[in-house]
């Protein structure tokens, strides 16, 4: 029996997660049936629900989700509607550190040199449910901003379809599922995918 997933936010990772799970059902859920990301959802032959944020409780309640896949999911959701199923976010910095908006940008400016992109489980505090899986993403002395971005965006793609993979088939995610994954096949992906 196929699994069945919400899948509601921007697109980051979208495609990559609608290609990845060929044999998932998958919904796509937005309060904007114009949004880009709306459109992009159809394109790609997903379900597309639109459902306005008071009746997000109610959608829930009467579709039995696997899972509830938040993509840069900007509104704040309910400790009632987060009782309703199992919800996970990807985060573009290495938890705990620079939590909330712009972390690309705040991780950046610190002058870190270990950033990198969090997969974790939903709760009421912002960013701060239990970690699924981690990857790190360095920042050279000499790594211009758009490159250090370019960099967050390829690991969020190669991550997050893995790890939702993983959680739908009830296994742990391993860092060998990522090297697994390098479409150059060279068995390590210290930096082959950009």
């Amino acid at each position: 029996m196929n699994k069945k997933i919400a899948l509601t936010g921007s697109d980051v990772c979208f495609k990559s997660i609608v290609n990845h799970l060929e044999n998932t059902d998958i919904t796509f859920i937005s309060d904007d049936p114009n949004s880009d990301v709306f459109n992009k959802a159809k394109a790609l032959s997903c379900k597309c629900k639109y459902v306005p944020p008071e009746e997000l409780a109610k959608h829930f309640v009467s579709n039995s989700y696997d899972l509830i896949v938040l993509t840069n999911y900007t509104k704040e959701l309910s400790s009632d509607v987060l009782t309703l199923g199992r919800f996970i976010n990807i985060h573009p910095s290495l938890l705990p550190s620079f939590k909330g908006a712009d972390a690309i940008q705040r991780a950046f400016l610190a002058g870190v040199k270990v950033s990198g992109v969090t997969v974790h489980w939903v709760t009421s505090d912002i960013d701060g449910g239990k970690i699924i899986a981690q990857y790190p993403v360095l920042i050279g002395n000499s790594t211009h901003f758009d490159e250090y971005e370019a960099e967050i965006i390829n690991m969020e793609n190669m991550l997050y379809p893995i790890v939702i993979d993983k959680i739908l088939k009830d296994e742990a995610f391993d860092f060998s599922d990522l090297i697994g994954s390098c479409s150059n096949n060279c068995g390590n992906c210290a930096g082959c995918h950009k």
